[in-house]
């Protein structure tokens, strides 16, 4: 099984460049992806230039023949601009910079990116190292921008910090890397607070609701124990981390685990050993996702990694888009290649079925 042979990954001709079809290939994984605090406006304008720079990379590419790109060098060229096209736009939207000065910032960072890419493809450079030529290039231009706009009064010192300080690639590697780190965190704190004791099998003594002082039926003792492990966990996250995990439960389950996280001394009528195993098998109650997360998509690998060598994975996709050599590079090192999950789900389950 190829997975050229999958349509959603098929936005390239094999002897052609398909920029267009590429470019709303980009579009819509950006759409996946901004951040949802964002309006109307903002969202589209993170799309729409995306889409732009996109297409109009890939046109030059195509239409200059002494460039001499192959297929994949287009599509490595062309994506560059369109990931650094998202992610600027959403700094400067966050920037505080007024919206009629984000088109010449982003033009800047668009043409340094198409010239640089240019001519270290040029000099057969490895993709690493144009990468971080990239790199260096687009934040210099980007600070470059915005001094200029604080030099001719555009904008004030404050607002020229706060644009300086805006790294949307840095913030969505280290939220993947907290999200992560609370979790563990959370299940190693509740474990800490168990007390050592068993439960007697024939005396099992369970915390009532304070809403509730009737009995808990039989028939709901394991699913109540399953919330209060829950209770448990949520009890030590801060107020913002609980309302997103609750939002994952039924109505009538938020509010009895909210009851179970009022109740003092809760670790004292609940098993480690049966907390830690509700809190495996609490998927039972939560409503089926979609399309997997980036964390599960990152934990699915890296029990890869841990089981074939990397050498052995990169041959399955060495004849594969740059897009998909990255992902899994990026995986490798602990962080998520921005490609939708739906996408990335595929290519963890192409992995499975090749090495297995």
């Amino acid at each position: 099984m190829s997975l050229n042979n999958l349509i959603v990954l098929n936005y390239m001709a094999i002897e052609g460049f398909d920029y267009k079809e590429f470019a709303q290939l980009m579009s819509s994984q950006a759409g996946e992806l901004i951040p949802k605090e964002f309006n109307d406006m903002q969202r589209n304008y993170v799309v729409k230039t995306l889409s732009n720079f996109t297409l109009l990379a890939g046109e030059a590419i195509a239409n200059d023949e002494s460039l001499g790109f192959n297929a994949d060098q287009a599509i490595f060229v062309t994506q560059i601009i369109a990931e650094w096209a998202f992610h600027k736009s959403i700094d400067l939207v966050h920037s505080g910079i007024m919206p009629e000065h984000w088109d010449g910032i982003m033009q800047k960072i668009a043409f340094t990116i198409f010239e640089v890419a240019k001519q270290a493809i040029k000099k057969s450079l490895p993709q690493d190292q144009i990468l971080q030529l990239i790199e260096h290039h687009v934040t210099k231009t980007y600070k470059d921008a915005i001094d200029n706009l604080e030099k001719r009064g555009v904008i004030s010192s404050e607002i020229s910090q706060r644009a300086m300080n805006q790294s949307n690639i840095d913030d969505m590697a280290a939220q993947a890397a907290q999200a992560e780190a609370e979790q563990k965190a959370a299940i190693e704190a509740a474990a800490q607070q168990q007390q050592p004791a068993q439960p007697s099998a024939t005396n099992t003594t369970v915390p009532v609701p304070i809403q509730s002082q009737q009995p808990i039926p039989a028939q709901h003792l394991d699913k109540s124990l399953k919330l209060m492990s829950v209770a448990l966990v949520l009890k030590i996250l801060p107020p913002d981390r609980v309302e997103v995990i609750l939002e994952k439960f039924a109505p009538q389950d938020v509010e009895t685990i909210k009851s179970y996280m009022k109740v003092e001394n809760l670790e004292v009528g609940i098993d480690l050993n049966y907390t830690l195993k509700c809190l495996e098998s609490i998927k039972e109650f939560l409503p089926r996702r979609k399309n997997p997360s980036q964390m599960s998509i990152l934990r699915q690998l890296n029990k890869i990694f841990d089981s074939y060598p990397l050498d052995e994975i990169e041959r399955l996709f060495k004849s594969e888009r740059p897009f998909l050599k990255r992902f899994i590079a990026k995986a490798y090192e602990g962080d998520y290649y921005p490609i939708p999950t739906r996408v990335a789900g595929i290519v963890v389950q192409y992995i499975k079925d090749s090495v297995q």
